[in-house]
């Protein structure tokens, strides 16, 4: 029996450049957590070897202080792990693969596999696909099928790109690899890395996803797969293994009747240090609600890792109570009275925001009064 861990699209050195920068510099360091945490998991498991499925680096001009970070991550397994390149970190003629290399910062009990050649190691013929480019149209997996490997050993292909069929009709995938790959090449597994999710695509072949989720989709990422072959022809037996610190929550809350304005208030008091979320808000609600929503939001943002409230698409309805509330007179009166004519008028123009700006101010000077 061999166990092996499969993993792929660690995407190191990713910046998040839409997030503000305290909350961009986590979310990298993220990335790097995961991998102590693969190796921890590869040791507790006993695994005979990590395999990683391409995109270990998000760019080829990462800080080489980010490569020595990458590989003294891997320090926690001392076992095997075998390394292709994926479409963000190529295995060009210079690399960040060769400038690894060149700095002394890959470990000898790293295989990095540059070339498709054939690799023992750990029980397991392996055969690798590096991308050697970016893109490319031709499928890198086709030389599995004629390569002899030795007889008695699992044979595990390891390529980085699109099975054909999983996309919707008429797009074009870069890096295409075949349906069936695995059955006519004689594979007992073929581990997969590109999609950033987890995804068994057939019996023997599995997208492993990245194991720290890095985007609002909700695709079952932040997995490593745990693979056990009991031998040749057996059928791989897969467990999913989570591996991710934050999740990634993309969240629409519709306000028609007041008591979805209390749920809403109790979903963003839920939140808490290991969610990102991205939440839009719609519907309608009073000059009272929109407030109570720009305090909940404050509040969440000060206890989620990252909260991004859309509140374009909320419909700002005050009541005559509302602009009562408000007993302002003079011609601060007649600005508010304006503005709630127009906003009747242009329930979307700017006097929506105006007027929930103005009553915001209000609240806060009553509050500050002795």
């Amino acid at each position: 029996m061999t166990t092996f861990l499969h993993t792929a699209d660690w995407q190191i050195g990713k910046l998040f450049g839409q997030f503000e920068p305290d909350d961009a510099a986590l979310l990298a360091d993220a990335r790097l957590a995961a991998i102590l945490r693969l190796a921890r998991l590869a040791t507790e498991h006993r695994v005979d070897a990590v395999l990683v499925a391409g995109d270990v680096f998000d760019a080829q001009g990462v800080a080489d202080r980010t490569v020595f970070r990458l590989f003294n991550a891997l320090a926690g397994f001392a076992g095997p792990w075998v390394m292709i390149p994926g479409n963000h970190d190529a295995g060009l003629a210079e690399s960040v693969w060769t400038r690894a290399l060149r700095l002394g910062a890959v470990p000898p009990n790293v295989h990095l596999c540059l070339q498709p050649a054939p690799l023992t190691v750990a029980g397991l013929a392996i055969l690798p696909a590096p991308l050697t480019q970016r893109i490319t149209h031709a499928d890198l997996t086709d030389w599995f099928a004629g390569a002899a490997t030795p007889a008695g050993l699992p044979r595990v292909g390891l390529a980085h790109g699109s099975v054909e069929g999983l996309l919707a009709d008429g797009i074009d995938a870069s890096n295409p690899i075949a349906a069936g790959r695995a059955a006519s090449a004689h594979l007992d597994y073929l581990a997969l890395g590109d999609w950033h999710g987890t995804r068994q695509v057939d019996e023997r072949c599995w997208y492993a996803g990245t194991p720290e989720t890095d985007r609002f989709r909700a695709n079952d990422s932040g997995n490593a797969l745990l693979v056990r072959l009991d031998g040749p022809g057996a059928p791989p037996q897969v467990t999913r293994l989570a591996t991710g610190q934050y999740r990634w929550l993309d969240e629409t809350v519709d306000l028609q009747v007041p008591t979805d304005l209390d749920a809403a208030l109790e979903r963003l008091g839920g939140y808490g240090p290991a969610d990102v979320v991205q939440l839009t808000l719609r519907g309608h609600t009073d000059l009272a609600g929109h407030r109570r929503l720009h305090d909940a939001i404050a509040r969440a943002g000060g206890k989620a890792r990252s909260l991004s409230a859309n509140l374009d698409a909320l419909r700002l309805e005050p009541t005559d109570a509302d602009i009562a509330a408000l007993d302002a007179d003079g011609y601060l009166g007649e600005v508010i009275a304006d503005l709630g004519a127009d906003l009747r008028a242009r329930p979307d123009g700017p006097a929506r925001d105006a007027l929930a700006l103005l009553a915001g101010l209000l609240a806060d000077d009553r509050s500050a009064a002795p």
